[in-house]
């Protein structure tokens, strides 16, 4: 089975306490992150990074404040999640804006995908669904995601085990 896998968002403004636009808790889940990250690439298998990248007065900046400001620390992965994955940049919260997804999808031939990162109930669902949407069976990693709001992610994870997608943790899908 051709599977990928997919660290979304995490980026240093929502993975940081200092960051502008911090998901509390977020650090906590960068062990997690860095470990599927190496697992991925020790094994050849596809990593696809997600990131927000914004001009500075993107109209984002209407619904959030300014954050992941192209060329910006904000805007970089942290270090320990580098692990020679291919990031595609977005303006949106949808990563199936990215118009170099789809072809990507097809060329990877993906069956299955590992998911990851921030924020649960809008990147991350946003990803999870798009995926679902085409036919792909996604795993969501439930100890490498955070939230902004638990009621939410517990409904995205709902609603992705009643589409025959699974929820696992870092340790076993590193196993498996």
């Amino acid at each position: 089975m051709n599977t990928a896998f997919f660290d979304i968002d995490t980026q240093n403004d929502f993975m940081l306490p200092a960051g502008a636009l911090y998901v509390p808790g977020a650090e906590t889940i960068l062990p997690q992150i860095a470990r599927l990250n190496r697992w991925a690439k020790e094994r050849g298998i596809p990593l696809i990074s997600t990131a927000d990248s914004h001009l500075e007065d993107d109209p984002e900046f209407a619904l959030w404040p300014p954050h992941c400001v192209t060329g910006t620390f904000g805007q970089r992965k942290p270090d320990c999640t580098q692990a020679g994955q291919i990031v595609l940049n977005k303006r949106s919260v949808d990563c199936f804006t990215i118009p170099e997804l789809p072809g990507l999808l097809g060329q990877l031939r993906l069956e299955h995908a590992v998911v990851y990162g921030v924020v649960t109930e809008i990147c991350v669902r946003y990803a999870v669904r798009g995926l679902l949407e085409r036919g792909i069976r996604v795993t969501l990693v439930a100890d490498a995601v955070r939230s902004l709001d638990e009621t939410e992610a517990a409904a995205m994870m709902r609603d992705l085990e009643a589409r025959a997608g699974t929820v696992a943790r870092a340790a076993d899908v590193c196993t498996a």
